[in-house]
C-alpha cells in the first residue's frame, strides 16, 4: 500500500496547522464576517454598503516575492505576514477604499504547522491593524514542487469606497503638493538585488550594523508599514487627489500610476530621509540616484497629492495619526514625468 503521506502529503499536519492558526484568524473578525473558520468559502455581509450613494468594490491581489529567502535565512516567520496583507492593502488605499477582508494563499513543500502558525499570526496582525478580516486561506502541500522548510505567500484582499469618494488623481492641478510618509525600511521590494548585495558584501545577516543600531537581518526582514488608518483618518478631513504606494519599481514606476497625462511630479530628494539601511545598498550596489529611485522606496513608502492651502494640515493630521510625513515636492505641468531634483 502507497499512502498519500508516502507521497510527501501529511494531512494531519494540515490539519494540525489550521488548529494553531485558529486564535489568530478569529482575533480578525469583525462585524460583517459570517463565516467561521474552515467554511469553503468566506462570507461578508452587504452591510457595509449602507449610507453610500454608489458603493464600489476595490480588489487587490500580491505578494512578498524574494524576501521571502531572507525569511528562510534568518529563520524568522513572524513579521513575512504583515508584508503580505501590507502589499495589498496599501494598494487598495490608493483608491480610498476601506479594506473590508483579506484571504492569504500559502505554499510549501512540507508543511510546518510552527512556521504556518507564524506566517498566520503575521497576517492576522496586519488584518487587525488594518481593520479587516481574514476571511478565508489556503495551505497547499506541495511535495518535489517546493524545497522542504520553503513557502510562498500570496494575498487577496477586498476594500469599499463610495465612488464619489474615489482617489483617482483626475483633478489634480500644478501647484499641488505631494507629502510623503516614511517607510519603515525597504519593505517588500527589491530583494533580489538585495540578496546578491549580502552575497557580494559577504555580510554576517547577525552581524551588528552601527548605523542602524541593529543587526543586518533585523533592518532588512522589517515588515512594509501598513497606512490604512493613518490614511482614511486624513481621508475624513481633507480632500487627497492622488496616491500611490511606493513598491516594485521605486519612484519612477509608481509616481506615475497616480498622474493624469497633463501633469508630472517634481520630487525633492533632499527632504527625504533614508532609513540607515540605503547607506549599506547605495554604498555596496554602487547604483546611479535613477537607479536607486527605480528599484527601492527610498525612505517612501506611500505619496499623497493634496491641494497646497491643505499641505500642512494634512502634515498636521498624519503626525497626530502616528506618521512622519513630510512634503517632498509638487505637481508640475508635464506628461506623466518624475523629476527627481
Amino acid at each position: 500500500m502507497i499512502t498519500y503521506k508516502d507521497a510527501g502529503v501529511d494531512v494531519e499536519r494540515g490539519y494540525q496547522a489550521v488548529e494553531a492558526i485558529g486564535k489568530n484568524v478569529k482575533n480578525t473578525f469583525i462585524p460583517g464576517v459570517l463565516t467561521d473558520i474552515g467554511s469553503f468559502g468566506g462570507a461578508f455581509s452587504l452591510g457595509a454598503f449602507k449610507g453610500m450613494e454608489e458603493p464600489v468594490l476595490i480588489a487587490g491581489t500580491d505578494g512578498i516575492g524574494t524576501k521571502l529567502k531572507l525569511a528562510f535565512m534568518l529563520d524568522k516567520h513572524d513579521t513575512i505576514g504583515i508584508d503580505c496583507v501590507a502589499m495589498c492593502v496599501n494598494d487598495i488605499l490608493c483608491a480610498g477604499a476601506k479594506p473590508l477582508f483579506f484571504l492569504d494563499y500559502i505554499a510549501t513543500g512540507k508543511i510546518s504547522p510552527e512556521s504556518i502558525s507564524k506566517i498566520v499570526e503575521g497576517i492576522s496582525s496586519g488584518c487587525i491593524e488594518s481593520g479587516c478580516a481574514l476571511i478565508g486561506g489556503e495551505t497547499a502541500e506541495m511535495p518535489g514542487f517546493y524545497k522542504n522548510n520553503e513557502y510562498d505567500v500570496a494575498g487577496f484582499c477586498v476594500g469599499i469606497v463610495d465612488k464619489k469618494d474615489m482617489i483617482d488623481g483626475k483633478n489634480l492641478i500644478a501647484g499641488d503638493i505631494l507629502i510623503g510618509l516614511t517607510s519603515s525600511g525597504v519593505h517588500s521590494n527589491g530583494y533580489s538585488l538585495i540578496r546578491k548585495l549580502i552575497e557580494v558584501s559577504k555580510i554576517d545577516l547577525n552581524e551588528y550594523n552601527e548605523d542602524c543600531k541593529e543587526t543586518y537581518g533585523q533592518a532588512l526582514i522589517k515588515p512594509t508599514k501598513l497606512y490604512v488608518k493613518s490614511v482614511l483618518a486624513l481621508k475624513d478631513q481633507i480632500n487627497i487627489k492622488g496616491m500611490a504606494h511606493i513598491t516594485g519599481g521605486g519612484f519612477i514606476e509608481n509616481i506615475p500610476r497616480m498622474l493624469h497625462s497633463k501633469v508630472s511630479a517634481k520630487i525633492n530628494l533632499s527632504s527625504i530621509s533614508k532609513p540607515p539601511i540605503y547607506k549599506f545598498i547605495e554604498e555596496t550596489s554602487k547604483l546611479s540616484q535613477t537607479e536607486l529611485y527605480n528599484t527601492f522606496n527610498m525612505g517612501i513608502g506611500l505619496v499623497i497629492a493634496v491641494n497646497k492651502d491643505d499641505a500642512k494640515r494634512s502634515v498636521e493630521i498624519l503626525a497626530d495619526n502616528g506618521e512622519k510625513a513630510t512634503i517632498i515636492g509638487e505637481i508640475i505641468s508635464g506628461d506623466k514625468a518624475i523629476i527627481l531634483q
